[in-house]
């Protein structure tokens, strides 16, 4: 958290086995996620463009400034936790929000995860190939 700064509320997204927190805060739309530019830790658009979604979709995102803290899993998991949280977050500083944003789904826990492989099994489900003789 920068020092100085008056964070209007935070809040926690999770998606598969990554947690990101979010802190919001008046300002011009600058989004540091572990004390790096967006652009810097998420070089692939479509990660950028997952995080963006919900200042997208309510057309506000000149107006607050993120700092984020995301740990665990992969860029994908912690796009959509980052996008978890930004959504959380602004439905706590405007309850008018949500309706927008749960119809867009981006309130919605994503709780699939990467299923345990099973011993005799090649994989979580793949079996070795059956031999009759």
């Amino acid at each position: 958290m920068a020092k100085g700064k008056t964070y209007l509320t935070n809040a926690v997204g999770r998606r598969k086995s990554s947690v990101a927190r979010v802190y919001l805060a008046k300002g011009s739309g600058k989004i540091t996620v572990n004390k790096r530019e967006l652009t810097d830790y998420f070089p692939k658009a479509t990660s950028r463009y997952v995080v963006e979604q919900p200042f997208n979709l309510l057309e506000n995102g000149k107006d607050y400034d993120l700092n984020v803290n995301v740990r665990g899993g992969g860029m994908t998991g912690q796009a959509g936790a980052i996008r978890l949280a930004i959504s959380r977050a602004l439905v706590a500083i405007d309850a008018n929000n949500r309706g927008e944003l749960k119809k867009a789904g981006f309130l919605t826990r994503d709780a699939r995860k990467v299923e345990r492989k099973k011993y005799g099994l090649a994989g979580a489900r793949k079996s070795f190939q059956f031999s009759k003789r």
